[in-house]
């Protein structure tokens, strides 16, 4: 299994899940305004207007045969648009939750 953690502006969130969606990984959580630092400085995790004006992290996890398609979907979007993709290794306790499903 693959665990991968999207940051990007709130504003890009919807492209972000309509890729999860359409790979048809199980499921996935949105973590909304959150704070840190990059390359272009620190972010705050308060809202300034609304949630697209904040930065958000999407984490899901996936079979490894999957990551491949999510990764290439991602690509051409982030060489427009900032944001940070991290992929690491994952065991689950139960990896039937995490087949794709028809819904």
């Amino acid at each position: 299994m693959k665990e991968i953690k999207i940051v990007l502006e709130g504003e890009h969130i919807r492209f972000v899940t309509d890729v999860l969606d359409r790979i048809k990984a199980s499921g996935y959580t949105v973590f909304s305004n959150i704070s840190g630092k990059g390359h272009s400085g620190y972010h705050e995790g308060h809202l300034m207007f609304n949630d697209t004006s904040s930065l958000q992290m999407v984490l899901t996890v996936v079979p490894e045969d999957k990551l491949e398609a999510i990764l290439s979907a991602l690509k051409p979007f982030l060489e427009r648009h900032s944001g940070s993709v991290f992929v690491l290794d994952a065991s689950v306790l139960r990896p039937d939750h995490f087949l794709s499903t028809d819904s």
